[in-house]
């Protein structure tokens, strides 16, 4: 799309929260170069973080020159916007460590992007670290250079700073919008960046890196920032938050993240599809209005997950959490569950009954009604009963009669695939042969 339409672009997805004055018009004047920062907190990125590095995908794909900053120096601080408390501080190692995390699934993330869209003339992302240029610097050079700019009034009226000094902030936290400030400044001048983009709780931070701007270079900067992505219960997604969805496919796999977005509420699909998915507003249109007429089916938030986790994982992944979802919810073949990694089949598998022999010849009805709570059956006599009216089957098959487990094929060289009736799963894990 041309550069000029980006702002409408975002704004019809509904991803835009504040701006500063003159934006589109700034716009609209040629190709700008613009940021996005990250902050190291934790090894992996979060959905939070992804709702704003779409802003720097639709910037790229309308003909501007995207940076993503990863903090090794603000990091090692952490930002006090909308904490309660103060940050447990890392270790320098281990901020270097989330910084090459972050900048991975970021590079990988805007590849994907393209390959989904087939859109490979977009400027190159270019990564940037803050400890880069903060790292040389001296105490002394950053109070003169940096501290000098800001008045302390000026930053206490932020209300990331307002909003602790009931609770306490130390001088560590509050200098943090002086480190993003500059970050602004630094851009600036390296690479001629005149827009820093973010979350609607870094409107603060980022303002201050405008004024910070003005009145050191004489120029003026931009700012743009999207509404917060929220759980259930309204609190944000962030790094140091429980509850996350991570971009890390060894934190959330690509299945348990392709059935975060299968299970997004009908009242909140549509605005995710807006602001998650490269979907055009007619496609978007008529999934809503197939979704309208058969909700039941849930198709649009099969063309959700099906576009983010694509998007994050790639489609070699998005195909892989597909399968075990059809599996599990649909049926399928005893070949098609035999492809499953244990990863995925656990995976898969979580939250059913998992039972395990100490022998392949231990009894199976002993091991599903031992007696204790958590078992199948109540007792023996209820297992054979089952048995005999067909309501329990093993690897895909109706078990008829006492069943030989040791000569049965084996999921991932251990697991039998246990049923009883058509829908309550469990798992048997024998010795390893």
């Amino acid at each position: 799309m041309p550069h000029s339409d980006f702002l409408a672009e975002l704004q019809w997805r509904g991803m835009v929260n504040q701006t500063t004055p003159g934006l589109e018009a700034h716009l609209q004047a040629g190709p700008r170069a613009g940021y996005i920062g990250f902050d190291p907190t934790a090894p992996s990125l979060h959905i939070g973080n992804l709702a704003t590095l779409q802003l720097l995908l639709h910037f790229a794909r309308a003909g501007h020159r995207p940076l993503a900053l990863v903090g090794g120096a603000t990091g090692m601080i952490g930002d006090p916007s909308g904490k309660a408390a103060e940050r447990t501080l890392q270790t320098a190692e281990a901020v270097a460590e989330n910084v090459r995390g972050i900048a991975g699934q970021l590079a990988h993330i805007y590849q994907n992007a393209q390959a989904m869209l087939g859109e490979a003339g977009w400027a190159p992302v270019q990564m940037v670290n803050n400890a880069d240029w903060f790292g040389p610097m001296s105490v002394i050079d950053f109070l003169r250079d940096v501290g000098k700019t800001l008045t302390v009034s000026y930053m206490s009226a932020k209300d990331s700073v307002k909003s602790r000094l009931e609770t306490g902030l130390s001088f560590t936290e509050f200098s943090y919008q002086l480190l993003q400030g500059f970050d602004f400044v630094h851009l600036h001048r390296a690479y001629g960046v005149t827009l820093q983009m973010g979350g609607a709780d870094q409107w603060g931070n980022m303002t201050s890196g405008t004024e910070m701007l003005r009145r050191l270079d004489q120029a003026e900067g931009q700012v743009l920032t999207t509404p917060l992505v929220t759980k259930a219960d309204g609190s944000k997604f962030g790094k140091s938050e429980g509850g996350n969805v991570w971009l890390d496919p060894a934190r959330t796999s690509p299945y348990r993240f392709y059935q975060f977005w299968l299970n997004v509420g009908d009242d909140e699909v549509e605005g995710h599809l807006k602001r998650f998915t490269f979907l055009t507003q007619p496609l978007i249109a008529e999934a809503m209005a197939a979704h309208g007429q058969a909700p039941h089916l849930r198709g649009a938030q099969k063309l959700l997950a099906q576009q983010v986790t694509q998007l994050v994982h790639g489609a070699e992944a998005l195909a892989a959490a597909q399968q075990a979802t059809d599996l599990l919810f649909s049926g399928g073949t005893w070949a098609a569950w035999q492809t499953l990694p244990e990863a995925t089949l656990l995976d898969v598998m979580d939250g059913v009954p998992h039972y395990a022999l100490t022998q392949p010849g231990d009894d199976l009805l002993d091991c599903l009604s031992a007696g204790t709570d958590n078992k199948l059956f109540t007792s023996k006599g209820e297992a054979r009963r089952f048995i005999q009216n067909g309501g329990l089957a093993l690897n895909l098959q109706k078990v008829i009669g006492q069943e030989q487990l040791a000569g049965m094929d084996r999921l991932c060289g251990k697991y039998i695939l246990g049923q009883k009736g058509k829908k309550n799963f469990f798992l048997l894990e024998l010795p390893t042969v």
